[in-house]
Order: structure tokens, then C-alpha cells, then sequence
């Protein structure tokens, strides 16, 4: 019998970014990750007083915005 690493199990996990590490991927501000959060354009979740998006929230943002070129 084996002992598996949980590590090894990426099935079914999901990548979730801080405020400022999306800032740094779309080279904006802070701020204004935190307004498109707010006006809508970006989703979110919320865990307890931390904000986090998920990959697949950041890819549907850069989808749409790239639907409005």
C-alpha cells in the first residue's frame, strides 16, 4: 500500500488570485481592479474580510473584454 502526496491531486483545484496579484497581471491599478469588482465587470468571492478572483472569473473578464475590440 502506497501513501499518496496531496500534493499530487490537482484534480479538481482551483487557482483563486489576490486583488493585487490580478493588478500585476493586467498591469492596472489596485484601485481599479476593486471598481470593476464593483461596477460588475470583474466577479469576485469573498472569504470572510479577504477578496479573491478565480481563474475562470479573470479568464470570463478577459474574454468579454476582448469580445469588446
Amino acid at each position: 500500500m502506497s501513501v499518496e502526496d496531496p500534493s499530487d491531486r490537482s484534480v479538481g483545484r482551483v487557482q483563486a488570485y489576490t486583488v493585487e496579484q490580478v493588478a500585476e497581471m493586467l498591469q492596472i491599478g489596485r484601485d481599479k481592479v476593486f471598481m470593476l469588482i464593483r461596477t460588475g465587470r470583474l466577479r469576485s468571492i469573498k472569504i470572510g474580510r479577504l477578496r479573491r478572483i478565480t481563474e475562470r472569473q479573470l479568464a470570463d473578464f478577459i474574454a468579454s473584454a476582448e469580445d469588446k475590440i
